[in-house]
């Protein structure tokens, strides 16, 4: 996947910037600006030498992967008092981003964005993860080359291309290869420690109390999770999940019973609710072995304001760490997940912000809070 994705980003510097052939046709302007072809493939005409950005949707996210949260002169999303540790971009900008502007929200679907404040921002591209008419709206309406990138699926390629096009406007190619080699050599690692674990000895696991459209309790289920896939568990969710689901749905909790997993792990922002469900229904819970067992655990929720690929990946390595602990002898957790916290955030000690926020790593005890 790294050579593809690698060849998408030259590509896209080579022939974008350059106005050679290609996605691209004839090159479209002179005097310090190029075409390149966006997401949605629509031709936009962006500055050669890019200073201030204004990044709405998932960009805000892609900018600070790439290092580039000095140029955002515009953002959509939440003021400082209302973001919690769980949308770590924005928690490790909200001091540097108290003077920028909040030009729009895009939460929960509601896309509104103020064209007159984007302008005042003196931007010179907008970056989106909106439809095509929002975004030629957008640069209609500011006169800003807008540039679309895709939503992005959790370590997906369409992520990885959005992370190329912005990387490609704005002159920091190397850093996304960064971003692409560090991504493939962390799976890569993940999957080599679980590759000889045979078949017999793969736990079975629920991810549970998953976040999506808000917080849910334990039946709330993820499905194709990147995580559980990384280190070879058997997500008992995937082979019964309808085939219209990608990633999340409900289910009744007969389901989960039926299920009857060795190990669930919870979304930290879903605990109080299932806490709650158990003071409740501590029938349901004694029926389960992982809750006889004590294998009942939480990780901090990756998904806040679309999803976190620094959570998601340090929450590979404690799943793997708990499932497989002989397998993963060699790893210590809290030096990796620093590690990961410090690529991409530039907090090696993120991890115990997110503890003091509840969102912490390890097992749930639903009897003693």
């Amino acid at each position: 996947m790294r050579r593809m994705i690698s060849f998408i980003l030259a590509f896209i510097m080579l022939c974008g910037l350059s106005g050679c052939g290609g996605n691209t046709e004839e090159p479209a302007a002179t005097g310090g600006s190029a075409a390149i072809t966006d997401a949605l493939g629509r031709e936009v005409l962006v500055p050669e030498t890019v200073e201030r950005i204004v990044v709405l949707g998932n960009a805000p996210r892609m900018a600070v992967y790439l290092g580039l949260d000095g140029l955002v002169a515009g953002y959509s999303g939440m003021s400082g008092g209302d973001i919690s540790p769980l949308t770590g971009y924005a928690y490790v900008t909200k001091d540097a981003w108290a003077d920028k502007s909040v030009v729009g929200t895009d939460s929960s679907g509601n896309t509104s964005y103020n064209s007159e404040e984007i302008i005042l921002t003196g931007a010179d591209v907008i970056f989106c993860t909106a439809t095509a008419d929002v975004a030629d709206r957008l640069q209609r309406e500011t006169g800003i080359p807008c540039v679309a990138l895709e939503q992005g699926t959790l370590f997906g390629e369409d992520f990885e291309r959005s992370l190329g096009i912005m990387a490609a406007v704005c002159g920091v190619g190397e850093r996304a290869e960064a971003i692409f080699d560090y991504v493939g050599e962390c799976f890569g690692e993940l999957a080599g420690l679980t590759a000889g674990i045979p078949e017999a000895g793969r736990r079975t696991v629920l991810s549970a109390a998953a976040t999506f459209r808000g917080a849910h309790g334990i039946e709330g289920i993820r499905v194709n999770d990147p995580v559980m896939q990384s280190i070879n568990a058997l997500n008992l969710a995937d082979a019964d999940a309808d085939s219209g689901v990608k990633d999340s749905y409900t289910v009744d909790k007969e389901q989960i019973l039926a299920w009857n997993p060795e190990y669930i792990f919870l979304d930290s922002g879903g605990v109080s609710l299932v806490r709650r469900d158990y003071a409740e229904h501590p029938e349901f819970y004694a029926a389960l072995d992982a809750f006889e067992d004590g294998h009942i655990y939480q990780y901090p929720s990756s998904t806040s304001y679309y999803d976190n690929m620094e959570i998601s990946l340090a929450n590979c390595y404690f799943v793997g760490s708990v499932l497989y602990p002989e397998a993963f002898a060699g790893v210590d957790f809290e030096a990796k997940a620093g590690e990961i916290f410090d690529f991409f955030l530039g907090e090696p000690d993120y991890a115990e912000v997110l503890a003091e926020f509840g969102a912490y790593y390890g097992t749930v005890d639903l009897e003693n809070e």
